[in-house]
């Protein structure tokens, strides 16, 4: 797991954030770009050892789906990031996107309903990641 971190400051306050936390919340963005909904991101940081974040993602159709991927993956590429693997791109009923640090899980609803990896992994702290309001925020702890 990657363990360089960033100072991030909010208003008066500086906290240290993971390289891999950036990256989630840049994959949570540019699904949202695609209109992927009902965007997650899992922090398992301290309840596995095989990453650090899983971000997860509605898409309502294969077009979608594929528009979701494709724009994430462009995107990082751009910015540097490859993904170790990615598969589910046959059926795009699930497509999972492994940057070894954060892990993609692109969703139909009823595979993200059948799955439920948010109840699997239940102990971890989930960020709802929803569009921006035009004053702000946008990330909300559950």
């Amino acid at each position: 797991m990657s363990r360089l971190e960033h100072t991030v400051t909010s208003g008066s306050e500086a906290r240290e954030v993971a390289m891999s936390e950036l990256l989630a919340r840049r994959v949570a963005e540019l699904s949202l770009e695609k209109k992927g909904e009902n965007v997650k991101i899992l922090d398992l940081r301290g309840l596995t050892t095989v990453t650090d974040f899983f971000v997860i993602i509605t898409a309502d159709s294969e077009r979608k789906a594929k528009a979701v991927t494709d724009h994430i993956v462009d995107e990082l590429k751009e910015d540097g990031e490859r993904p170790m693997h990615i598969e589910g791109l046959d059926t795009l009923r699930w497509v999972l996107i492994d940057y070894i640090d954060v892990v993609v899980h692109i969703f139909q609803p009823d595979e993200r309903s059948f799955y439920d990896l948010e109840s699997l992994w239940s102990d971890a702290v989930v960020t709802r990641v929803v569009e921006p309001e035009p004053a702000g925020g946008q990330a909300q702890e559950e």
